[in-house]
């Protein structure tokens, strides 16, 4: 069986740390030539010395990029497409966290999270959507989550809100490429533990108290997810896919989906690990 991803020119926001990287490697280890772009330049000496240690060193390609700055943005995304020729895939992963309540957390920091998550995604989506069609080949996969499905508490309103409009926009946008040969993909994730998102920024507190008693993707098994999702060209893709139950009973009855959600006392799993 060869490679699924050979050759092919892989572009991962927020791909320098967590999950991004984790896909940033997995991409490469299929085959593919990966630019991955993150924002914090301790993560990029991290990952970059990481990097020197891999056997497809060669193939992946890290840099310092703020995808709210639409020049330097969308500047790097050119140069990509001028390198090579080709973007055959991108994934918006970037994300600004600052998990708090709407009074504790500030004006500045909760459209900060809007405009990492949803505008970045916008102005990569508009940089290479239309020369994916040019083309006739492309995919773009935008990572939300369930907390931007079922509002069952816990989760920072900005957040939430920023999740839900890359939902709604990215929904919107695979119907109108439904005729074209570029797709478009939703990942919408619960907890991924061993990640700096609960080192750094999301106690154990803030959980739904349930989650405690299911088991936690791991950053390896969402990177598994997202390539065969974008092999078979899916839609949408929750994960954990229990999750999809939950959204399904908050539609049909909020407040029951939130005393559910509340169920079985204090959360006290750690997510910050792994096991």
């Amino acid at each position: 069986m060869g490679l699924r991803f050979q050759n092919q020119v892989c572009v991962v926001t927020g791909g320098t740390q967590g999950i991004g990287w984790v896909m940033t490697q997995a991409l490469a280890e299929e085959g593919a030539i990966v630019y991955a772009c993150g924002f914090s330049q301790s993560s990029l000496e991290k990952a970059e010395a990481e990097r020197m240690k891999l056997p497809t060193a060669s193939q992946i390609h890290l840099s310092r990029c703020d995808v709210t700055d639409r020049a330097a943005y969308e500047a790097w995304l050119d140069e990509i497409w001028v390198g090579n020729g080709r973007i055959d895939l991108l994934i918006h992963n970037a994300a600004f966290v600052r998990w708090a309540d709407v009074l504790d957390m500030t004006v500045e920091e909760a459209q900060r999270t809007m405009r990492v998550g949803y505008d970045g995604m916008i102005i990569g989506t508009k940089t290479v959507l239309p020369r994916m069609q040019a083309a006739g080949r492309g995919h773009i996969v935008n990572i939300g989550s369930v907390a931007g499905r079922a509002f069952v508490g816990g989760a920072s309103a900005a957040y939430a809100a920023t999740k839900a409009a890359i939902d709604a926009y990215t929904q919107t946008l695979h119907a109108e490429l439904a005729d074209t040969p570029v797709n478009a993909t939703i990942v919408r994730l619960g907890a991924v533990a061993g990640t700096d998102f609960f080192r750094k920024h999301v106690t154990n507190e803030r959980m739904p108290p349930f989650t405690q008693f299911l088991p936690a993707l791991t950053p390896e098994r969402v990177a598994t997810a997202v390539l065969k999702a974008i092999v078979k060209k899916q839609q949408i893709l929750t994960l954990p896919r229990y999750l999809e139950w939950l959204t399904f009973i908050y539609n049909l009855s909020p407040r029951f989906a939130r005393w559910l959600a509340q169920a079985g006392g204090p959360n006290r799993k750690d997510y910050a690990r792994l096991d």
